[in-house]
Order: structure tokens, then sequence, then C-alpha cells
């Protein structure tokens, strides 16, 4: 059974934690979600209200974690992804964390992403040279650290898939899992559904 690493903590988004979860579990991939300690979650919502410049924010579902960071083995799983949500915030800081993400993209592994997850890879220094997406609010950060903002629900670059927000579930699932069926090169890119060699 093939295995993802499912990567969020305190203020994560809750329906892109719980969306992944489950949407791996309908593939008949083996879910462990890892934080900074095993235990239950506080997750958030983000959504908009009139009259609000930027998101608000209100409580969640739980998610109980798995792992702690100091207790994933990279070689148990075949992709890892990061959520988003306010976690990645802090969890950019994590050391641990980001030296996870950079032994997947060592070992040549998928690397995925939603939202604000991308700034984890942005201080991984995986971004570098990327065609990526991610919210809107974040691009500079992604940018600053060298990659290449796409106005796309979805887009893939080598081995690394990212996603803009949990609207974005269609397209950067699609994506995803049309990857792990069909082995997508790793040196193409995808920009919503289009391919092109590099």
């Amino acid at each position: 059974m093939s295995q993802i690493l499912i990567v969020t903590g305190d203020a994560g988004e809750s329906y892109e934690a719980l969306y992944a979860v489950h949407r791996f579990r309908e593939e008949d991939w083996r879910v462990t979600v890892a934080a900074p300690s095993v235990r239950r979650l506080h997750l958030v919502m983000h959504d908009f209200e009139p009259g609000w410049d930027t998101y608000v924010e209100r409580p969640g579902y739980g998610l109980e974690a798995d792992l702690s960071f100091d207790q994933v083995d990279v070689g148990n799983y075949d992709a890892i992804l990061i959520l988003g949500g306010r976690a990645p915030e802090y969890l950019r800081n994590n050391r641990r964390l980001l030296d996870i993400v950079r032994e997947f993209d060592v070992q040549q592994k998928w690397i995925f992403a939603i939202c604000h997850g991308i700034q984890v890879l942005a201080a991984a220094s995986l971004t570098k040279g990327k065609r990526i997406t991610c919210y809107e609010h974040v691009r500079f950060e992604a940018e600053q650290a060298g990659g290449t903002f796409v106005d796309q629900q979805a887009v893939r670059d080598g081995r690394i898939v990212t996603g803009q927000t949990w609207q974005s579930h269609p397209e950067f699932y699609r994506e995803i899992f049309a990857c792990l069926a069909w082995a997508c090169p790793a040196n193409s890119v995808t920009v919503g559904m289009r391919q092109t060699s590099m």
C-alpha cells in the first residue's frame, strides 16, 4: 500500500486536512499525519466576510497527529503533502520539518503543497527555479525564495505539485492522482491541466 505523509499543526486549515485524509484513503493510500507533537490538533476554518480585506478565522474540526516530526522516516513514504491554514507560518521555522521536506526532494519523491503550505517549501529552498502557485498573499515569499508564481488553481513542476487554496481541491487532486497513477515525467510542467516538456 502506498503511503502519504500529511503535514499540519495547530491552526492548520481543517477542510484541507480532512479532505486530504479522506481523498487519499479513498484511493487506498495509507495516511500518516505528522505534526510537532503527537496529540489532537486544533484546526481552523478560513473564509471571507463582506467588508474584510483578508480572511477570517474560526475554530474547525480537530485531527489526531499520528507522528511527531522527530519520528518521521522519509524512507517509509512515497509522497509528502504540506497543508495550509496558519500553521505553516510557524512550521516553516521547524528545522526537523525542513530537513524532512529536503530529504523527500533528495530521494526524488513527490512533494505536494497547498495554500500557505508553500511557506514551508520556500523556507526549505525548494521553490527556487520552480513554477508554483499558492494563496495570493504568500506569493511574495515564494517569489523571494526564487519561485515563479503562476495564477492557476494547480501547477506542477517536476515532482512538486502546488495548489492555491481549498477552492482548488478539484484541480489540485486531479493533478496529484494523475501523476501518482501514471508517473508523470519529472521534467515536465503542468499548469492547470496543460502539460509541456521542459
